[in-house]
């Protein structure tokens, strides 16, 4: 007797470690559900669309994603290169105390430089016939060697000289369209010229060509004249004031809480804006765009958990006398459910590591695809007119390839818990009663 107790008391700790939560006994069944069969080979092509759909639903969310982050990034890096974090313009009296101003300012603590501008607009030409709009903007040459976009990006020529020899700076793409070389001449037309007895006369001057730049974004390479401070004073009828003074930061981010600080150190009548103020238009239309393209291609993964759903349904119609059998071996409905579970789930979690892995792989070559995808079809994929770039940037940010995650992994495991459910609930009674 006491044999016989001890033997039932054994069968029934063994059959407790083989139910119990996530037990290696329940792995082993739903992973076999996984593999393919010759009878069950529809349900495995659904779980294959299934892991395919989240693989190739999770690595365009994060290469989307990605690529906008560094389109935003790249665009951010290129206007704040060339354009000032802060800008001080005059008001009541002309900004004749530039110097002093600029000096005020470029002592507070997290300004990296202070620069007083000429700026005023053009028609250029050069060797080829016609001619461009142009944003012409003076500058001392000390003042220009600090303003990263140009000093950092020079092609051609140099800007040691650039007070003394009276020449300009010029964008790549203005170069190229004007046919201009380093000593060549440039021609300018100002509206803005001498005043005579028949009215106001326009402007019109050559000036040899010092220093081309590249920035790498294609409206300014096409925009952009810098010239000495000096010259565009005397250009532009300016006397000897400037129209502003641009302030450069640390951190561009920390403008607003600065903004103050630098207002007081001028000293003097001023009206201050920020580069936030000055693009705020651009950056949340990226933003709205980028919030809609996430939710857009979020569907993708959803259809495929869709899949998971109808996938796991017919599983368990189809193993409906093996879960009637185990269930009457001692399995409990908990045990069913996570046998299912595991099953749906493991499809998710797969497919989800195999997009990520898949999105960065994409992500790091992008450039190098985004290149071979234009040889093979002879057209400009990302022009840099279009998309004002040169290069197509990607930048993943490791939160967003984490919530990207996570939403996958969310969205497959909700859809797991139907079907699982559906085979916790199963009668063996109803299921065997025609076997």
């Amino acid at each position: 007797m006491s044999e016989t107790a001890a033997s039932g008391a054994g069968t029934e700790a063994g059959a407790a470690a083989a139910t119990r939560p996530f037990s290696a006994f329940e792995w082993m069944l739903a992973l076999r559900y996984l593999r393919p069969r010759r009878k069950e080979a529809f349900i495995s092509v659904i779980a294959g669309f299934s892991f395919l759909g989240i693989s190739l639903g999770v690595a365009t969310l994060v290469i989307v994603m990605a690529v906008m982050n560094g389109f935003r990034a790249e665009l951010l890096d290129k206007i704040l290169g060339i354009n000032g974090h802060l800008i001080l313009q005059p008001i009541d009296r002309p900004l004749t105390d530039y110097d002093a101003v600029a000096k005020r300012v470029s002592g507070v603590p997290g300004v990296v430089a202070a620069l007083p501008l000429v700026e005023g607009q053009a028609l250029a030409s050069g060797a080829t016939s016609g001619g461009s709009g142009v944003l012409v903007r003076g500058l001392r040459a000390a003042d220009l060697k600090k303003v990263p976009g140009v000093a950092g990006n020079l092609q051609a020529g140099g800007l040691d000289d650039f007070d003394v020899a009276g020449g300009v700076a010029i964008g790549s793409r203005l170069a190229q369209s004007l046919g201009l070389f380093v000593g060549d001449n440039l021609t300018l037309v100002s509206p803005r010229g001498a005043v005579t007895p028949m009215g106001v006369a326009p402007r019109v001057k050559a000036y040899p060509v010092s220093a081309i730049f590249e920035i790498g974004m294609s409206e300014y390479d096409s925009t952009f004249v810098f010239m000495p401070l000096a010259e565009a004073q005397a250009y532009f009828n300016q006397g000897e004031e400037v129209g502003a003074i641009e302030v450069y930061l640390d951190d561009p981010d920390d403008v607003g809480d600065m903004r103050e600080v630098i207002e007081e150190a001028a000293a003097r009548p001023i009206y201050s804006t920020d580069w936030r103020q000055r693009n705020v238009t651009f950056f949340s239309a990226l933003e709205v765009e980028r919030n809609v393209m996430f939710i857009i291609l979020t569907l993708i993964v959803l259809v495929a958990a869709l899949n998971i759903i109808s996938g796991l349904i017919m599983l368990v119609k189809d193993k409906g006398h093996d879960i009637a059998i185990l269930r009457t071996m001692g399995a409990t409905q908990g045990a069913i459910l996570r046998i299912f579970f595991i099953t749906g789930a493991s499809i998710g979690v797969v497919g989800t590591l195999f997009g990520i892995v898949l999105g960065t792989i994409v992500c790091a070559n992008i450039e190098t695809l985004r290149q071979a995808v234009t040889w093979i079809t002879r057209t400009e994929v990302f022009s840099p007119e279009l998309y004002y770039l040169s290069r197509l940037p990607a930048d993943m940010d490791v939160a967003e390839t984490t919530s990207i995650a996570v939403m996958a992994l969310v969205l497959t495991f909700l859809a797991t818990l139907y079907p699982a459910w559906r085979a916790a609930r199963l009668d063996p009674v109803e299921a065997l009663r025609y076997e």
